[in-house]
């Protein structure tokens, strides 16, 4: 989580019940979102509600009936089990619910924290309300879904296991904007495909405010009509597309093409390129080449299966762990913050390498005083951010 962003605790006297909520101590850029629209479906029914990280003792001298806990990515499962563990030792009179991203993909293993309920998939009720920005003061973002779901149904992702189809759509976001907030972080898995697209991107532009389309944009929906509307916003960091398969190359290429048409420079497109999937170096090579030569930055993505307990353990059949690491210590040398930033140095490098091996070597050092600060800056925040997140997940 960034230093930055403090949990504060705030309670509501004299109501029907009290609710805790709790965010195990993982790490996380975001504000624990589902977590926020529990509080304000409790506070709505009238109860007491508190928010905390980590395991800690509740300040408060009423007891809570009962503890949310939620969870993220399932190699994130030991710090949900100890919060678990810590909140049923210390408060047994509570009801410890369990839910989130772990706890839905991988429900039979969650069961094993001892908690009393685990909850997979969305909570209805509480879904479309205002989350409770107000548990944490110093987030200054909105974080909303204008849709749920999404049309592919790629087999490195969860979104189909946990959303399925485009489903709840909105036609309006204006109402969820919480006041006060400079800036709108989109969770939609593919809003391009959502039939409300339109209509929020002309509302993002009359609004004015800042926008990041966080899980990406799909190439293959862009044309000259998206990428206009897109040049009108205020994109910020960056506009992300992904290439994980060789035969969407030529959409790729397009949209950024039509992106570039339409002004938006090729160092503010930021394409996520899988390995270690069902591709091999080679082809992870060519796409990584592909970009570069587009003029966007290349961000490889390390797939991670659904159900891993342990991070940064699988190898593809196709894979070698020694071309696996080539990528990673690549990433750090010749990249910046994890990404292959289009600069003159590192496109040569890639246009003249007969082979991944070459492509990926480090013997030719890279110069990066040509990087320009506000690129650096760009590469950075999504290079913080995807610590956490993974498209494989």
């Amino acid at each position: 989580m960034d230093p930055k962003f403090k949990i504060h605790i705030y309670f509501m006297m004299d109501m029907n019940e009290y609710i805790h909520l709790v965010e195990p101590d993982y790490y996380t850029r975001f504000p624990p979102l589902g977590l926020l629209k529990l509080a304000s479906y409790h506070r709505a029914r009238g109860d007491k509600v508190s928010l905390m990280r980590g395991c800690r003792k509740i300040k408060s001298k009423q007891e809570p009936s009962r503890i949310y806990i939620t969870s993220l990515f399932t190699w994130a499962w030991k710090p949900v089990w100890q919060a678990v563990r810590y909140y049923k030792q210390n408060y047994p009179k509570a009801e410890v619910w369990l839910g989130g991203i772990y706890a839905s993909l991988l429900k039979s293993h969650a069961e094993g924290s001892g908690a009393d309920v685990i909850w997979s998939g969305l909570f209805p009720e509480a879904e479309d309300m205002m989350p409770a920005y107000d548990l944490v003061p110093n987030w200054k973002s909105t974080l909303l879904f204008a849709s749920r779901g999404c049309i592919r149904r790629c087999g490195f992702c969860s979104v189909p296991i946990l959303e399925g189809q485009i489903n709840r759509v909105k036609y309006s976001i204006r109402n969820l904007i919480y006041q006060g907030h400079t800036k709108v972080i989109f969770f939609d898995n593919n809003i391009l495909t959502a039939p409300n697209w339109r209509e929020i991107f002309h509302e993002l532009i009359e609004l004015g405010i800042r926008v990041d389309f966080n899980q990406g944009l799909d190439a293959r929906e862009i044309d000259d009509d998206v990428a206009s509307l897109l040049s009108r916003m205020r994109i910020d960091p960056l506009v992300r597309l992904a290439y994980d398969y060789s035969n969407v190359g030529y959409y790729v290429e397009r949209a950024i093409k039509t992106l570039k048409e339409y002004g938006i420079r090729g160092r503010d497109i930021m394409v996520y390129t899988l390995f270690n999937y069902v591709d091999d170096p080679e082809d992870f090579f060519r796409r990584v080449r592909d970009i570069l030569e587009w003029g966007a930055v290349a961000y490889p993505m390390r797939y991670e299966p659904l159900n891993t307990l342990k991070k940064n353990s699988y190898i593809s059949p196709r894979w070698r762990r020694e071309e696996v690491e080539m990528v990673q210590e690549a990433r750090r040398v010749l990249g910046y913050g994890g990404a292959f930033p289009p600069y003159p140095a590192l496109i040569k490098k890639f246009k003249l390498a007969k082979d991944f091996q070459e492509a990926f070597s480090l013997r030719e050092p890279t110069p990066r005083r040509i990087i320009s600060s506000s690129m650096k800056k760009r590469i950075k925040e999504v290079a913080i951010e995807h610590g956490m997140l993974n498209r494989g997940v």
